[in-house]
């Protein structure tokens, strides 16, 4: 009988359709970097790519923002629900609502259907985090807005694209509302491009399989990688293990918000991620959607599984992710969002904190927070307005033999920083030092001085 790292079929077409389907994929997250128009996304690299099976599930994921990736399954179900059986060849639907499976405004998820003959084969998705959606400051970002309301254009999934076409009325509605409409419609369009690519080389693996080989193999790689999963998640101890981190507040307030979880690892290689406990939502923008909250759940567990594993839905079939309505982890309308990702870096601590009970020779300890958001606004000398949206990086916390990493992304991204040439290029801005600030992590148990690795006292 094959154990679970045995592909289903024939094991060397199965490798080479799975290495297709990581190819393609970053091949459509290459193509976002070459024709966006914004620092955000080709600089800062905020965006992320994906391909879906007909029905929605996520089947590869492009080397872009993990922390995006795991909000799709419910974006998606909101898409379906709109527009299944009402879509055709070149078509693509846009969403950034958070009630409607969305994240924050910024980012605005785009869905191309690649049909075979007259039915949907898979998805091509983009999601990129925009310049600018409105709202009452530049950025569309803010972390004390008290209400959605205040964020900025909230887009339901609607078609921005018919056969091809953009939308008019769509097109005039969302440069009339944003402040860099040329970046913003420019970025749309990366996207759009992106997700054709994807469908042109899935149109390649169609001419070399079939439309129901390809079917196939798609989903034996979703069930391949649930039952990888399955087979390490069975070496855990069993039991349920907890953990409580905080953020210092919302702040609106003084008063801190903790954030509690429960990991539940069960006999039938699932687990069970349970944040009852946790703070109810806050007046201030730090709410995490529960489409944010499970894909930080996701891939928390993800970075503990050792395994080969495929990163697709397969995984997240095997975790069930539970927040109580109302809290920071699944607010209620019109709880606003904005700065959801510092509590997302926190959802990630929190659950680090406790698998570290659970896989203690494998998880670090938490970083600096996250990355930072730096948003600033103002016109050029000619009355032109300009947007910079940048991310400040700090640093991994300690690993088990190894001291954390200095200088770099928050572990649940893959985002840079934009260089200073082009921030001076671009803006009124000068930089008068970039540098890193020496010591600022703390000592930890471990540390590393010319490749010999020491314990601390």
């Amino acid at each position: 009988m094959p154990d679970a790292a045995t592909p289903p079929g024939d094991p060397i077409t199965f490798a080479v359709v799975k290495n297709a389907m990581d190819a393609i994929v970053d091949e459509v997250a290459y193509t976002v970097i070459r024709t966006a128009r914004s620092e955000i996304v080709k600089d800062v690299m905020d965006y992320s790519a994906a391909i879906c099976d007909a029905k929605g599930e996520m089947v590869a994921q492009a080397k872009t923002i993990a922390q995006h990736l795991g909000a799709i399954p419910e974006a998606m179900g909101a898409v379906q629900a709109k527009w299944k059986g009402r879509l055709s060849p070149g078509d693509a639907v846009i969403m950034n609502d958070p009630y409607f499976g969305g994240m924050h405004l910024p980012d605005v998820f785009m869905f191309y259907p690649v049909f075979a003959g007259a039915e949907i084969l898979a998805w091509t998705v983009v999601i990129c985090h925009h310049t600018d959606m409105g709202g009452r400051v530049p950025g569309s970002n803010a972390a004390d807005s008290t209400e959605i309301f205040q964020e900025g254009l909230r887009i339901p999934p609607l078609k921005l694209f018919h056969a091809g076409v953009m939308d008019e009325t769509l097109e005039a509605m969302i440069g009339l509302n944003v402040r860099v409409p040329a970046l913003v419609l420019g970025d749309m369009r990366a996207q759009y491009a992106a997700c054709q690519v994807g469908a042109r080389e899935l149109g390649r693996l169609v001419a070399r399989y079939g439309a129901d080989g390809l079917r196939g193999y798609l989903a034996a790689l979703l069930d391949y990688a649930e039952r990888m999963t399955r087979a390490e998640i069975t070496t855990w101890p069993k039991g349920t293990y907890r953990f409580t981190d905080h953020i210092d507040s919302d702040g609106l307030s003084d008063d801190p918000v903790p954030l509690s979880v429960a990991i539940t690892v069960r006999e039938n290689g699932t687990l069970l991620v349970d944040w009852a406990g946790t703070s109810r939502q806050v007046r201030a923008a730090i709410n995490s959607t529960l489409s944010f909250t499970k894909s930080n759940a996701f891939l928390s567990v993800r970075c503990a599984l050792l395994g080969d594993i495929p990163n697709n839905a397969g995984v997240f079939r095997c975790i069930e992710v539970t927040a109580p309505a109302g809290s920071v982890l699944n607010p209620v309308s019109p709880a606003p969002v904005a700065a959801r990702a510092l509590t997302g870096y926190r959802v990630m601590d929190t659950m680090f904190g406790a698998l570290a009970q659970i896989v203690p020779h494998i998880m670090p300890a938490a970083g600096e927070g996250g990355n930072t958001v730096v948003c600033l606004g103002g016109r050029h000398p000619d009355n032109r307005p300009f947007i910079i949206v940048d991310m400040i990086s700090g640093c991994w916390g300690g690993r088990p033999d190894k001291d954390g990493i200095e200088a770099i992304t928050n572990p649940s991204q893959n985002l840079s920083n934009t260089p200073v040439e082009v921030l001076e290029a671009y803006y009124p801005l000068r930089v008068h030092r970039y540098a890193v600030r020496r010591g600022s992590g703390g000592a930890g148990r471990t540390q590393v001085d010319g490749g010999d690795v020491r314990r601390s006292t």
